[in-house]
């Protein structure tokens, strides 16, 4: 999945740099880039997040997820 962010972060870059203004290519970084990569790694961590909260639901003595912080 590397490459693939990286190649396609390679050709938003060329694409911004070849517009006719600033603020063209900042939004064209933005829209093509920025945007779609950071949905795709949110997308593909999912699988992760889940893993991380059953593991640590189940490490948990009374089987409850969340933050034990003020609970007394």
């Amino acid at each position: 999945m590397w490459i693939v962010a990286i190649g396609w972060a390679y050709v938003v870059i060329l694409m911004a740099a070849t517009e006719t203004s600033v603020i063209a290519g900042i939004m064209t970084f933005f829209g093509y880039g920025v945007l779609p990569l950071s949905i795709l790694f949110y997308l593909a961590g999912a699988g992760r997040r889940r893993r991380r909260r059953a593991d640590a639901s189940a490490r948990r003595p009374d089987g409850v997820a969340g933050d034990s912080a003020g609970a007394d």
